[in-house]
């Protein structure tokens, strides 16, 4: 019974944690703080395929040879210059899944793991896109948003606020496990993310975005290059917007019908109205307060509804009645992810200008006599 309770415990205390830890060999102290997880039985996995990250890298510095697999084992070696492969890179410990997994360091794994983007994005854009930062708040849509984001890598930093935890209801459009049911949507998120890219800085604000932490969320460390809003809260879908606006930050929006895609320039536009302007009605001394008369409308003015796909619209007249809420598909949430992602690095690089509502929508497009 106590190591069961040990074993709780432990596993309560790492509900919150999503850092991995990044060992250097070469440091003595990250040696010694490695020898002391294997030592404490901290570690149950290990994962060591640096031999097959360095055939990759080396294959990646001479893309017009055709490389026999014979010939690796001297380029490898000529790369180590006497360097013991074992201590070579990184190893990274993740303490929720007590995994220890050596990589490349940052710049080497950087270059293997993005090399398939080229040249849909070049090396400069990618050395450009790194310094960027994005924040994503919400995260039911934002998760594939955010993950689809980490994996192009179009940014060095995620700042990624949600209130809350994973719910089974939930499973039917966010990936995770069963196991992850209860734990924060943030956390989840991100312990993906480093999982996929250890060196992705990813910053959490597991208490939603509100008033208090929104300065931070915006500007702590640095000013978002990006903002990307697809929480369900009006107030907060509001008040971020006008604080964007404030700061002068692009605001992407998907919101899982028809492929709508909303997106404003408030880097180029000042007098932008929020949300295209529909909302101009309810907007006194650059505020709007959210009550339970004008709630629905102004829910109402920003999906547009009349715009709504069919099913959408029957959906909403359902709501308190038979079922609980807007529905969500997995493959609405993907694709807002993908779609998502690809305005946002056009953005980042300076392609995309334009402010506007836009549909990439698959009814219509199937719709259509195929080519």
């Amino acid at each position: 019974m106590k190591n069961i309770e040990r074993l709780v415990a432990s596993s309560e205390q790492l509900k919150e944690v999503y850092m991995p830890v990044i060992l250097r060999l070469s440091n003595a102290f990250d040696k010694k703080s490695l020898d002391q997880l294997i030592q404490n039985g901290d570690v149950l996995f290990v994962q060591d395929e640096i031999y097959g990250q360095l055939q990759e890298l080396v294959k990646c510095e001479r893309p017009s040879i055709k490389i026999k697999e014979e010939e690796y084992a001297e380029l490898i070696a000529n790369h180590l210059a006497g360097k013991d492969i074992n201590e070579y890179g990184v190893w990274v410990y993740y303490p929720w899944s007590k995994r220890l997994v050596h990589l490349l360091d940052e710049d080497e794994f950087v270059e293997v793991r993005t090399n398939r983007n080229r040249n849909k994005i070049t090396r400069e854009e990618q050395q450009v896109l790194k310094s960027k930062t994005i924040g994503v708040v919400g995260l039911s849509v934002g998760q594939s948003i955010a993950l689809t984001l980490a994996m192009e890598r179009i940014c060095g930093e995620l700042r990624l606020a949600d209130f809350d935890t994973a719910e089974l209801s939930n499973l039917n459009r966010i990936r995770t496990g069963s196991h992850n049911l209860g734990l924060a949507k943030t956390v989840i998120a991100a312990r993906e993310i480093v999982e996929i890219d250890p060196f992705i800085k990813v910053k959490l604000f597991s208490d939603g975005l509100h008033q208090g932490n929104m300065d931070d969320f915006f500007t702590g460390g640095g000013k978002l290059d990006l903002f990307v809003e697809v929480c369900d809260g009006i107030d907060i879908k509001l008040d971020s917007r006008f604080k964007a606006k404030e700061l002068q930050i692009p605001v992407v929006m998907d919101t899982n019908d028809r492929g709508m895609l909303d997106i404003e320039r408030f880097d180029l536009e000042n007098d932008r109205g929020i949300m295209h302007g529909l909302l101009d009605a309810f907007i006194d001394d650059n505020a709007i307060v959210v009550t339970d008369e004008n709630r629905r409308g102004i829910l109402m003015s920003i999906l547009s509804f009349d715009s709504l796909s069919e099913r959408m619209k029957l959906s909403m007249a359902e709501i308190g009645k038979t079922i609980n809420t807007w529905p969500q598909l997995a493959s609405s949430v993907v694709l807002g992810g993908a779609i998502t992602t690809d305005i946002a690095r056009r953005i980042l690089l300076g392609e995309h200008q334009q402010s506007g509502r836009y549909y990439v929508d698959l009814d219509a497009i199937f719709n259509e006599e195929p080519i």
